[in-house]
């Protein structure tokens, strides 16, 4: 009887290790989901009012660094392949000046929307 509660025990203890790729985990996202097609919108020269409307606020303000925008994504998914996009935008005189990140850059980013 001994043996049994003990082989018992094991058993339930380690069953969420040996089972793991049957027990169910959510996926968790945050952060500012985009796509290219959101990213291909923006054009050098255009107003922080002008990104807000294509991207949405950034993840978060800096209140070192207003001219900075930092948006990011992280898909925290439950069956392990993670993912995380982030891009970069820099603003001079409150005009969009530069653009770093993971998505391809815009073709027409150096074209002004003026023109």
């Amino acid at each position: 009887m001994k043996k049994l509660l003990i082989a018992g025990m094991v058993i339930a203890l380690s069953g969420c290790s040996v089972f793991e790729g049957l027990v169910y985990r959510i996926d968790v996202p945050q952060g500012n989901y985009l796509e290219q097609r959101d990213v291909d919108q923006l054009r050098i020269g255009m107003t922080k009012e002008q990104v807000n409307y294509v991207l949405g606020a950034p993840v978060a303000d800096n209140v070192f660094a207003s001219d900075t925008w930092y948006y990011v994504f992280n898909m925290e998914s439950g069956r392990g392949d993670d993912y995380r996009r982030a891009i970069t935008l820099t603003f001079e005189n409150d005009k969009l000046a530069s653009y770093e990140g993971d998505f391809d850059r815009p073709k027409n980013f150096d074209t002004p929307l003026d023109q």
